[in-house]
């Protein structure tokens, strides 16, 4: 009950004064970034910058998806491809291991969880050699399973859909569910799904927005005839003369995508935050 009043508590002037300090910082990268990309080429390297945008950013938002070298739109659709899949497919696994994890009984469950929590202490640098030998033997290289097929589930996810499941489902509806003769798949699909769905979207929303703009891996294994969208982009400043009112309006494009994501899983984000504070 504590917890739950302090969550209806409505913040102070300097609360609201703070918050807004925080919006307009997190902000104004968004807003220099659009600057930038609705100048030309030399105001962009002006470094007494305008305030207000210029007039050329649709010119340069052309300019950066007719450019025959980045191949936009099969990047755009490589990116869409690779994120939903990875979101849906990270979604899935963690959270039936994280309902196995935290309310079924297993030799070694412990350990093996523990082992899983320390994979994500490695650094993913360490892994690219034999990664990518494995990729190469498998002939993915190039391809769009190169990329999905080894981020198909991960530590943080597990770990993740491990303590919401174990918090927010009670032993006891379990145990009743088997006692009407539900399997563990069908209590996982029909009690555990439903209960941690806040949960569950925030991890997809962090999965998506991690493999949208994950330019690491994907530069690697991938050729400039197909790549996702952050290795695409990388294209633009590989001439002598970088024109970033270009690159920005290219950058600015890929994120569209995102902050419509925002907006319609926001409701259900901040369902998942608030009801992770209270408990």
């Amino acid at each position: 009950m504590r917890n739950l009043a302090l969550a209806q508590r409505r913040p102070g002037w300097l609360g609201y004064a703070f918050l807004g300090l925080v919006l307009l910082l997190s902000i104004l990268p968004l807003y220099w970034s659009f600057l930038v990309a609705s100048g030309d080429a030399q105001s962009a390297r002006d470094p007494n910058l305008s305030w207000f945008p210029g007039g050329h950013f649709i010119e340069n938002a052309i300019n950066a998806i007719s450019n025959p070298a980045v191949n936009f739109w099969k990047a755009l659709g490589n990116s869409i491809l690779v994120s939903v899949t990875v979101s849906a497919s990270v979604v899935f696994f963690s959270t039936l291991a994280g309902y196995a994890f935290a309310k079924l009984k297993f030799r070694g469950r412990g350990p093996l969880l523990v082992f899983i929590i320390a994979t994500m202490a490695v650094p993913t640098q360490l892994g690219v050699v034999p990664l990518y030998l494995l990729m190469a033997q498998y002939g993915w290289i190039d391809t769009m399973q190169a990329i999905i097929v080894p981020a198909l589930v991960n530590a943080f996810g597990v770990f993740w859909m491990t303590q919401y499941i174990a918090q927010a489902l009670p032993d006891e509806i379990i145990e009743a569910a088997r006692v009407d003769g539900a399997s563990s798949f069908r209590s996982f699909r029909s009690i555990v799904l439903p209960i941690a769905r806040p949960a569950a979207t925030m991890l997809a929303l962090f999965t998506f927005v991690a493999s949208w703009t994950n330019f690491f891996w994907p530069f690697i294994v991938l050729t400039p005839q197909n790549p996702t969208l952050p290795v695409a982009l990388s294209l633009l400043q590989a001439n002598y003369f970088v024109d970033y009112s270009v690159v920005l309006a290219g950058t600015l494009l890929a994120t569209v995508p995102l902050l419509v994501l925002f907006v319609v899983a926001g409701k259900q984000l901040v369902s998942g935050i608030m009801q992770g504070a209270i408990k």
